[in-house]
């Protein structure tokens, strides 16, 4: 049976219209003779929304009873029982009931589909399960109800249903959302205008993406190698020149031209040994393109023109930005360089901009060797000119060059041996000279044409010659050796000081170290292994790339560091010239790994300081304010047993009403004291329970006068998933703490209101309120804010009441009551799969 299609509504809040348009796509089908069936959707009383559901088959939901209550769930046995053609399964990120056939309904939809159903559902960005800490950190709200990314980036389709903030805010405001009462509550939180444009944005980037890694794919299916300029995408070749991050400016302010440019920056590096540019250039200009919003990418190859055009079309770029080239104009007849080899090869799909800058024909300097031995473009270039060179020359100075004496042969033939010197080093200037005194034998010195000398003197000139060859090639040969292993120690010096600078400064993670040995060898995988003794087997403390080895012996390349730890690089077999530098990153690696354990034992030495300062504190709080209401007590109580005095009944109940009141006072303290030391040693294990907070909410009003608040808590409030005790204890610290600083006569407002996925309970008073700086450190342990006396608490309340919440998975926090005062804030998620009954919609109500 062939796997059905999943077609996925992707929006960026609720309310912007993901289910209405998927009933609307329902209708379609509907109309064309589709068997599409309504298997769940959840209209959440939208009139607009519920008028949709008419014309379509619904199926019969289950009903799940739990802890006393009904809920209702996608009955997935009825769905496959009828087997429609196309299934609606709205909410995808939903967690299903306890009892339930699978935990999540996107379990149910991938049942749907192997079954060969086609499911439409819908989502909202927020319950992507990698953008959780992003929209967090946007909205001030953790979403418990995800759905792996993976499920929904499978899908066949994903249609996104935009809608621009003041559009939804209006739609809200007009009632189209939440009912009236709510609508005031959701404006001020979780639909600020701001907190819509960023959640836009997320859903825009990630369709964008989407679609960019369904573009690729395409290609690559049918082998696409001409460039669709979809978008702008701009590569910029850098050679770790000084130039380079003129090039990315210009390269970034190209991309912001049009609307969604990227900027890739490319290093070509060779495959034989250390990079061949500064590495602290190079991190430069790879902090500056991810800093512009670009990223750096390094290729391996030998053929610069080659490999970069090859990056630019597998990325799909549409120009490449490069520098002119920095070498001086005698070096171009040595071939006419990257840019113009690029320029020329690019065709007509990639544009191609050479980019001026300071360094123009500066020349390029000496290269940094990647060891003492020459390349081997160098090697080849050497033999050419120590082979074939002397034949060619021979040929022109016999048909063009007219005689011009027998020391002058002599002077061009040194010449060309000591160009073979340079190039290639002493081999081919050897062989440079044995075939040129061959040639000048044969060719320019009487009698010609044989390899016999007639005179004495000529002889002594071609031993000359030889001697003279042998020596230049000698002596240069190795000043090319020395220039070049200087060169190999400067490029090792500036990689070991920046790699120093980077670990002492604690700038450079793990990964990131190995990523720079990966980059830097030219390596497929990197990865630190250690073990805790000899017989024990190799843990990974540390990789990247693909594949890396998991003990020392299936590395290609491994350092040792002391007697547990190795450094394993996989990709090629180095040179034991390259373990010098190899072995003193595998040190900074140990570095690095000993200092991030020392981090860790500092964390838990500095968490075990705080515990000690809890408990000095503690000891500070029980030796006074403790022994506070004791001494009231004690004085009361000793008052009662005197015989000296006759008390009267008025006096005595005065006496027990003192006594009584001390004793609720240290029972406030010592309950507070016991809860904080729960919270700080990690003992408090709530409960989560289906809750009403109109049973709760009145229950932690008993510790203040009657008079002194106002409740609001609506019975038509969803049912919230807590701790039923740690919320009545949050809540009455909360209110003993908005009583307390309430002026005379000025009543707390308590209420509460659905919003989204929680309910938000409000604590609102008229006090003096408190500053902005000061409203995190009031839920700090031993904190009290203004002038409140001593024998007014430790402290504890507010401190208690925010880790109680946390402890339930709520949030606790202070804002400005307006026209003055303090408001608190407690946040609760509404408990999962609440069955809301809702009022019939009459089918007058139009969409």
């Amino acid at each position: 049976m062939a796997r059905g299609t999943l077609r996925i509504y992707l929006g960026a809040a609720p309310g912007v219209g993901k289910t209405y348009a998927m009933l609307s796509e329902a209708h379609r089908r509907v109309e064309r003779g589709t068997d599409c069936v309504v298997a769940f959707v959840e209209h959440h009383h939208r009139p607009r929304t519920e008028v949709m559901l008419h014309g379509l088959e619904q199926l019969p939901r289950r009903e799940i009873e739990y802890r006393g209550g009904s809920f209702t769930e996608m009955d997935v046995d009825a769905v496959l029982r009828r087997a429609p053609k196309v299934a609606l399964v709205d909410e995808l990120a939903h967690t299903n009931m306890p009892g339930s056939r699978n935990t999540k309904r996107w379990q149910d939809v991938e049942e749907l589909l192997a079954a060969g159903i086609d499911v439409i559902s819908t989502v909202n960005i927020q319950h992507l399960e990698s953008l959780g800490d992003v929209v967090e950190s946007i909205t001030g709200v953790r979403q418990r109800e995800t759905v792996p990314d993976e499920v929904v980036r499978r899908a066949d389709q994903i249609e996104l249903v935009d809608m621009s903030p003041q559009a939804l805010r209006r739609r809200m405001a007009h009632g189209n959302i939440y009912k009236p009462d709510k609508v005031d509550a959701a404006l001020s939180n979780y639909f600020r205008p701001g907190n819509l444009t960023a959640l836009r944005e997320l859903a825009l980037l990630w369709v964008a993406d989407r679609v960019d890694a369904h573009l690729t794919e395409y290609r690559s299916e049918h082998h696409v190698s001409a460039i669709w300029g979809s978008r702008e995408r701009i590569v910029v070749g850098l050679t770790g020149g000084p130039e380079g991050r003129t090039l990315i400016r210009r390269a970034a302010r190209l991309a912001e031209k049009g609307a969604g440019g990227e900027v890739m920056a490319v290093y070509i590096s060779r495959s034989d040994g250390l990079t061949v540019v500064s590495p602290k250039e190079l991190a430069l200009q790879r902090t500056l393109v991810e800093d512009l919003g670009g990223t750096f990418h390094q290729v391996v190859g030998d053929d610069i023109p080659a490999a970069l055009l090859d990056f630019a079309r597998g990325a799909n770029a549409t120009q490449i930005v490069l520098g002119v080239s920095r070498r001086r104009s005698w070096q171009y007849v040595f071939g006419p360089g990257v840019g113009a080899t690029v320029a020329r090869e690019s065709g007509p799909d990639l544009d191609v901009h050479l980019i001026t800058h300071a360094e123009v024909g500066k020349g390029r300097g000496l290269p940094v060797a990647r060891g003492a031995r020459l390349g081997r473009s160098r090697v080849i270039s050497g033999w050419l000119a120590g082979v074939l060179g002397p034949l060619l020359l021979t040929w022109l100075l016999k048909s063009v060059v007219p005689d011009i004496g027998l020391a002058n042969h002599m002077l061009l033939f040194l010449t060309l041996t000591v160009a073979a010197a340079l190039l290639g080093g002493l081999l081919p200037a050897l062989a440079s000279a044995v075939v040129g005194s061959t040639l000048l034998n044969w060719f320019f010195t009487p009698p010609v044409h044989t390899l016999t000398v007639a005179d004495p003197q000529n002889i002594v000139a071609i031993v000359v010659f030889v001697g003279v060859a042998v020596a230049v090639a000698s002596v240069v040969d190795l000043a090319a050796r020395r220039t070049h292993q200087a060169a190999r120690l400067r490029a090792e010096s500036e990689i070991l000081s920046f790699l120093a600078g980077n670990v002492l400064r604690g700038e450079t993670g793990l990964e990131d170290l190995l990523e720079r040995v990966r980059e830097t060898f030219g390596m497929e995988s990197v990865a630190l292994l250690e073990r805790a003794g000899e017989k024990d087997p190799w843990t990974c403390a540390g990789s990247v790339g693909p594949r890396p080895a998991t003990t020392p012996d299936a590395a290609d390349v491994d350092v040792p560091v002391g007697d547990h730890m190795a450094l394993s690089l996989c990709g090629r077999v180095l040179p034991a010239a390259d373990r010098r530098v190899l072995a003193a990153f595998a040190a900074q690696a140990a570095v690095v790994v000993d200092r991030r354990r020392l981090k860790g034992e500092a964390d838990r030495a500095e968490e075990l300081a705080e515990g000690n300062r809890i408990r000095t504190a503690l000891l500070a709080a029980v030796s006074h304010d403790l022994r506070t209401p004791l001494a009231g007590i004690k004085a009361a109580v000793t008052s009662l047993r005197s015989d000296d005095v006759e008390w009267s009944e008025e006096d005595q109940a005065e006496l027990l009403e003192a006594i009584e009141e001390g004793a609720d006072r240290l029972d406030h303290l010592v309950g507070n004291l016991l809860d904080m030391s729960r919270l700080q040693t990690g003992t408090v294990t709530p409960i989560i329970r289906e809750t009403d907070l109109d049973e709760v909410v009145p229950m932690a009003l008993g510790a203040v006068p009657e008079d002194s608040v106002d409740l609001d808590v609506p019975e038509s409030l969803p049912m919230v998933g807590v701790d039923r005790g740690l919320l009545e204890r949050s809540v009455a610290n909360i209110v003993e703490n908005a009583v307390k600083y309430s002026p005379p006569g000025e009543r707390v407002l308590v209420s509460a209101s659905a919003m989204a996925d929680r309910v938000e309970i409000r604590v609102v008073d008229r006090g003096p309120g408190v500053p902005d700086e000061v409203k995190d450190r009031i839920f700090e342990p031993f904190q009290r804010y203004g002038d409140a006396p001593r024998g007014d608490g430790v402290g504890l309340g507010l401190a208690v009441a925010r880790g109680f919440a946390e402890a339930i998975g709520g949030t606790l926090h202070a804002e400005d009551t307006p026209g003055g005062g303090l408001t608190m804030v407690l946040a609760v998620r509404t408990a999962p799969g609440r069955r809301r009954e809702r009022p019939d919609v009459s089918p007058a109500v139009t969409s």
